[in-house]
């Protein structure tokens, strides 16, 4: 096949969009009355169960592995006990009930039957045939799951998919240039792109100590300055990270191709645009408080 030259950053753009739709699950209601149907009722062993349960009956140490910025004894607090109250097989049927009815709400009836949902899962599907197993361990594990039928839902298990192989590949580089799961967090915070530090402290089990331990390693290489901003050197590292995951998955979307995916990043913006306007993210989940 000819590899097709795609305009900078256009991968990158699609999977933004594609993620925006994939995210809406996790702060729904309608997935913890799922999980707390099967017994699983705090909200951090749900977002645990329903991520990792495409590994299989997995401990805390892989959970903490695969996901990066968790701090390991938080997850340590969920996992493996999690399994015990619900099999991982029970899980993923729970989370495939919940994002059908997150989307139906989210997205509207007409827009879940429409041609242009059955457009988008075979695009996103077409991309992330050229995903890579090889080093990625969340996308190769949901890559054994077996494609929905309705147009709506193949269409975010691809963008699961297209997600997690992404995904994968930017703990490798946030590995190669040396920030931990906490520094990595606190870099992206500081873009004002990524989760308030209330909502990484809240969810992935930081203390104020933790932070601001990170925040004073971050200062000693040049990457913050005192105020806790990006110095020119912290900018010029985001941008390398984000370029060497973008090169790491590439493929998916060459695939696809220039066009194709100027057409998928069409359709999934106005997926995500609808959802947004819906109500699907917390008001204060992204900036700086």
């Amino acid at each position: 096949m000819t590899t097709v030259a795609l305009e900078p950053r256009a991968a990158r753009r699609c999977h933004t969009m594609l993620n925006s739709l994939h995210s809406t699950h996790y702060f729904s209601p309608d997935l913890g009355r799922e999980l707390g149907a099967l017994g699983v009722t705090h909200p951090r062993a749900v977002n645990f169960a329903v991520r990792a349960a495409a590994l299989g009956p997995v401990g805390a140490g892989t959970v903490t592995a695969t996901f990066y910025n968790y701090k390991h004894e938080l997850v340590a607090e969920h996992v493996p006990a999690v399994w015990t109250t619900a099999t991982p097989e029970q899980v993923l049927a729970a989370r495939a009930r919940a994002v059908d009815v997150t989307l139906r709400r989210l997205l509207g009836e007409e827009t879940v039957a429409c041609a242009d949902m059955a457009e988008a899962a075979r695009l996103a599907l077409r991309a992330a045939e050229a995903c890579s197993r090889s080093a990625r361990p969340l996308y190769s594990a949901h890559a054994d799951l077996p494609v929905p039928e309705e147009p709506h839902l193949a269409y975010w298990h691809a963008a699961t998919l297209l997600r997690e192989h992404r995904g994968d590949g930017h703990l490798a580089v946030l590995m190669a240039v040396g920030l931990d799961g906490l520094e990595a967090m606190v870099t992206h915070t500081a873009t004002g792109k990524g989760m308030t530090p209330k909502w990484v402290s809240g969810t992935r089990g930081w203390t104020r100590e933790d932070w601001d331990a990170a925040v004073g390693r971050l200062r000693e290489r040049g990457v913050l300055d005192e105020s806790g901003e990006l110095t020119e050197q912290g900018r010029v590292l985001r941008e390398e990270i984000e370029q060497e995951t973008d090169r790491l998955d590439r493929a998916p979307y060459e695939h696809l191709g220039a066009d194709g995916v100027t057409r998928l990043t069409e359709l999934g913006a106005g997926f995500a645009r609808t959802a947004l306007a819906a109500g699907a993210f917390p008001a204060d989940l992204i900036g700086k408080n």
